[in-house]
C-alpha cells in the first residue's frame, strides 16, 4: 500500500469477488481495522480459522499472517475496511499490538457504543473525500475508534490464561517504558532493569507476542517516529537521527534503508507525492 491512509466499504459485490477468488494466507505492510455492520467474515489468523458474524471488529497488525473473506447474510455485507502505515498514529500502534495478540477478532453488541464506531467511520470517509484532506482529524477519529473499542472490549473479553495475562501485562509496560525512552540510546538491559526481570526473559515474552527481539521492537519504534517525523516536519535526516538517539546520521540511514527498502529521502519524497496526488 503506497498510501498513508485509506477507507473503503466491502459490500456484497466486492465479497463476491473475494469469494470467487480467495488469497492464500499472507501478510502486509500496514494495519487494517475492520468494523463488520453486516454480513460475517471467515477469519484465518493466528493458525486458526474462524467465522464472526457482524457486528464485529477485526484488526490485523502489520506482519500479521492471516486470510479474511467477508460474506453477505440474507444478501448484505456491510464492512468497512480501515488501512494505515504505522506511523500515521505511532504513538497509539505499538500499544494495539500487545492488546489484539491472539484476539483479532471481537464480537460487539448492536449498541449506542457500535452505532457510534460507524458514524465515525462515515466521518473518517467524509473527510478523505475533500478536495484536501485534513489528516491531523483524521488521526484523532482514528484513535478515538481505538479507544472506544478497548472499552467494549474489557467489557465483552476475559482473560482465563494466567500465563498469557502476565505475559500481556509485561509486554504493555514494556511498551509504555518505551514510548517514553525510545529515542534515547538506551539497550536491552535498560528495559529489563525496568521491568525487574533478565534481558533473556524479556527477550522470550517479545518473541512470544511480536515474534521480534526487543532490540528490532526498540528498532522498529524508532522506525515508525523516524517516518513520522520525515512526513509530518521539515527537519533534516541529520537532525531527526539525533532526535532518535543516533551518533552518526549515516548510521541512521543505512539502518532505515534495510528496514524499509528506501531511504529516508526517497520515503518523504515518495509519501509527500502520494498526498498530493
Amino acid at each position: 500500500m503506497n498510501q498513508l491512509f485509506q477507507i473503503f466499504k466491502v459490500d456484497a459485490l466486492e465479497a463476491a469477488k473475494i469469494a470467487a477468488q480467495p488469497d492464500e494466507p499472507h501478510n502486509h505492510d500496514f494495519e487494517e481495522l475492520l468494523i463488520g455492520v453486516e454480513g460475517e467474515l471467515e477469519h484465518f489468523i493466528d493458525f486458526d480459522s474462524v467465522t464472526i458474524k457482524a457486528p464485529f471488529i477485526t484488526f490485523i497488525t502489520k506482519g500479521k499472517m492471516h486470510r479474511v473473506i467477508p460474506k453477505p447474510v440474507n444478501g448484505i455485507c456491510d464492512i468497512w475496511a480501515i488501512r494505515f502505515k504505522s506511523e500515521f498514529i505511532p504513538e497509539t500502534t505499538f500499544q494495539l499490538y500487545s492488546l489484539y495478540h491472539n484476539q483479532a477478532n471481537l464480537k460487539l453488541e448492536d449498541n449506542y457504543c457500535f452505532k457510534r464506531l460507524i458514524t465515525l467511520s462515515n466521518m473518517i470517509f467524509d473527510e478523505t473525500q475533500q478536495k484536501n484532506p485534513n489528516y491531523g482529524i483524521i488521526r484523532q477519529l482514528l484513535s478515538v475508534i481505538f479507544t472506544m473499542i478497548e472499552v467494549e472490549r474489557k467489557k465483552e473479553t476475559s482473560e482465563n490464561n494466567t500465563l498469557n495475562k502476565t505475559e500481556n501485562t509485561t509486554f504493555k509496560n514494556f511498551l509504555s517504558i518505551l514510548e517514553e525512552n525510545y529515542h534515547r540510546p538506551l539497550g536491552v538491559e535498560f528495559y529489563a532493569e525496568k521491568l525487574f526481570m533478565s534481558s533473556r526473559n524479556l527477550n522470550i515474552i517479545c518473541q512470544n507476542i511480536m515474534e521480534q527481539s526487543v532490540s528490532e521492537i526498540i528498532e522498529t519504534r524508532k522506525l515508525i517516529e523516524a517516518k513520522n517525523l520525515l512526513l509530518s516536519t521539515n527537519k533534516t535526516v541529520s537532525e531527526i537521527a539525533f532526535e532518535l538517539g543516533y551518533n552518526e546520521g549515516s548510521y541512521f540511514s543505512k539502518v532505515f534503508k534495510k528496514k524499509s527498502g528506501q531511504s529516508p529521502g526517497d520515503f518523504r519524497e515518495e509519501i509527500q507525492n502520494a498526498l498530493i496526488s
